[in-house]
């Protein structure tokens, strides 16, 4: 960074007191820029973007094969300063000066924020700051993304499942082992109990214990091609059978609160997780059945209500403003019930086509096209 350009920094502002953010949720904060001297600036903007991405390779004799694939949910532009004829209105004072910006996080299903071996799944806001015949300066900072999807729209969320195995056994043990194991339903919220049935008959010479894990696969798509990693993340035992003994066994595996949600809605990562049970047979195979389970992440109220339109842009101007506080956003100041508004509500979200309330701006706000094909409404 330049001697003339001290600092170029982006933070945003936690919504109802998280740093986590879901659909609809206004994410509102502030670039701050520092100077030493006056600064012409071509352009000065704040991009806040959503894609996934997985990239990884592997070598196949003496080549190494590159793997990458991008998926792009949505771009959101606003600039502060855009000025291509470097007229006096682009230069910048000495001193330190901060811009606020107001963002709403889209309707549209998107996947969860995520990070992983080959891939990541992240939510940004960039800021950019471009001088004639210098390096551009950036900042950036990632925002922590929670779906708010309705539950009810997963397919077979409650559905129960059952299955059974049997087992003969030779050589060290002898005689055979069979189990039926049911659960419930197929979602289960951060934070709830799994609930597992089994009927287990051993009619083995040993007696044999029923084991419980809980797992999760990453899987990362690219050119055709799958990466696959796989994660033991719960195991539990449960009491011996004694041969010659039938048996019905209940476990109930609660599911952590920070276990990370399932991803099924992201064309080239997906995070799944398993239920393995199985019997633990001495010197013999594990006899074993595996649940699909889908990981969903508990239930929180999103912060929908925008800024009043006064208070969000009144002081959003693109004059910077240096060594003051930025306006609070988020929170509309007490009106009296019967006093008139001094400004119009803003208007439906889908008014404009999924981005924020824009007024008296003109073209300041610059928004990309989106990608073909792609289903949302913002690019």
């Amino acid at each position: 960074m330049s001697t003339t350009v001290k600092s170029l920094k982006v933070t945003y502002n936690p919504v109802n007191g998280k740093e986590t953010f879901t659909n609809g949720d206004w994410v509102s904060g502030q670039v701050t820029l520092e100077v030493s001297k006056d600064c012409q600036i071509n352009s000065l903007f704040i991009k806040f973007k959503g894609k996934a991405e997985v990239l990884w390779t592997e070598r196949h004799g003496k080549t190494t094969v590159v793997y990458h694939s991008k998926d792009k949910y949505f771009s959101l532009k606003h600039y502060f300063i855009r000025d291509k004829n470097l007229t006096d209105s682009s230069v910048v004072a000495p001193g330190c000066h901060v811009y606020p910006f107001n963002f709403q996080i889209p309707f549209q299903d998107m996947p969860c924020s995520f990070t992983g071996s080959a891939g990541k799944i992240v939510y940004l806001l960039e800021a950019k700051l471009s001088r004639s015949m210098r390096i551009a300066t950036r900042d950036s900072t990632k925002i922590n993304f929670m779906s708010n999807a309705d539950p009810a729209s997963v397919p077979g969320i409650m559905t129960p499942q059952h299955e059974s195995k049997d087992k003969k056994l030779k050589i060290f043990t002898s005689g055979a082992v069979s189990m039926d194991v049911d659960i419930e339903k197929t979602g289960f919220f951060q934070g709830e109990g799994l609930k597992v049935l089994a009927c287990i008959q051993n009619n083995s010479s040993r007696e044999i214990k029923p084991k419980y894990c809980v797992y999760k696969k990453h899987s990362f798509f690219a050119r055709g091609k799958r990466r696959l990693h796989t994660i033991d993340l719960l195991k539990e035992v449960g009491e011996p059978i004694p041969p010659s003994a039938n048996t019905k066994v209940t476990r109930v595996i609660t599911i952590p609160h920070d276990m990370e949600p399932s991803i099924l809605n992201c064309n080239i990562i997906k995070v799944e997780y398993r239920l393995r049970v199985y019997l633990d047979v001495k010197y013999a195979s594990d006899p074993e059945i595996k649940f699909p389970i889908i990981i969903l992440p508990a239930s929180r109220v999103p912060a929908v209500a925008p800024p009043p339109a006064a208070a969000a842009f009144s002081d959003f101007g693109f004059e910077p403003f240096g060594n003051t506080n930025p306006p609070a956003w988020g929170i509309a100041p007490p009106q009296p019930p019967a006093a008139p508004q001094s400004f119009d509500p803003p208007p439906p979200y889908g008014a404009h086509g999924m981005y924020p309330p824009l007024t008296d701006f003109g073209n300041k706000y610059q928004f990309t096209r989106p990608p073909l094909g792609w289903r949302g409404g913002v690019s």
